[in-house]
């Protein structure tokens, strides 16, 4: 099974909010999901993301991969220079 971290669309028309969602690859863009693990909201200036970095970590330890877009998000955030560094110190 092909597990993949994606963005779920939420909000209404021409006023999108986005969850990070960990789903099996062949569920459908706003279908089911296995967790949330964080969301992200690019109406606001500073686009407001907000992660729950633990949870990611593990599902890209168990081999989860994320989509460009989360990838991008990720490595704003730092989380993905830290799953490079965690792979590579063992």
């Amino acid at each position: 099974m092909a597990v993949k971290i994606r963005l779920t669309r939420m909000g209404s028309r021409k006023k999108p909010f986005y969850r990070i969602n960990v789903a099996d690859s062949r569920a459908p863009r706003d279908g089911r999901f296995i967790e949330t693990v964080g969301t992200y909201n690019p109406l606001l200036a500073e686009n407001q993301v907000t992660l729950k970095e633990e949870r990611v970590l593990d599902w890209l330890s168990k081999g989860a991969q994320p989509s460009d877009t989360v990838r991008s998000i990720f490595s704003k955030a730092g989380i993905m220079k830290k799953f490079h560094d965690s792979k590579f110190t063992k």
